[in-house]
């Protein structure tokens, strides 16, 4: 897998969530944070957005939050830090380590040829395939091991979730790769 040439893999967002305190009040939050929103009547949590990294994190009164935006994995540890300062800067009690990580890397991909979508619906497993392309241009396969979900369309690019890091990606990429290169 190492000397596989992934260069046109992309990091499209990666989603983390997690609990950072043991509760939170949203209004006071909202109130200090410049561009942090509350609005309860459209969302039970607040967004409170940051620039560099662009991190968007939707924070609960739980405690929990969830962030999403993410490019680069080490952007969500600095953007995890600036919005744990942030809190702790208002009065927020956060927990000393964050209970955060990655639940989801969305990837694109691009296999560079052209995919015969109807090829690919008759010759796999149809169990792990969605296509109807009145619906929806692209052919959704799940892959079991890892568990990743890829969109593949006929232009050859596709789109990978469901991850927890780049190394399960990678694995779903290449099985992906080997079933589409035994049928073209």
């Amino acid at each position: 897998m190492a000397d596989k040439n992934y260069e046109s893999l992309k990091i499209e967002n990666i989603v983390a969530s997690g609990e950072i305190a043991d509760s939170i009040s949203l209004e006071e939050v909202s109130r200090q944070i410049d561009t942090c929103e509350l609005n309860t009547k459209r969302f039970p949590g607040a967004v409170y957005r940051i620039e560099k990294p662009k991190i968007a994190s939707l924070i609960f009164s739980s405690g929990k939050i969830v962030l999403t935006g993410i490019r680069k994995k080490d952007d969500l540890k600095a953007g995890l830090d600036i919005i744990i300062s942030s809190l702790k800067n208002v009065g927020v009690k956060t927990f000393d380590k964050p209970n955060v990580a990655i639940t989801n890397i969305v990837c694109s991909y691009d296999i560079g040829k052209q995919v015969n979508l109807n090829r690919v619906v008759v010759t796999l497993n149809l169990e792990n395939i969605e296509y109807e392309p009145e619906q929806f241009p692209g052919l959704v396969y799940r892959i079991e091991e890892p568990k990743i979900v890829a969109l593949i369309f006929s232009s050859g690019k596709i789109i990978l979730t469901g991850g927890k890091n780049l190394d399960d990606v990678k694995r779903g990429l290449d099985f992906l790769e080997q079933k589409l290169d035994s049928i073209m």
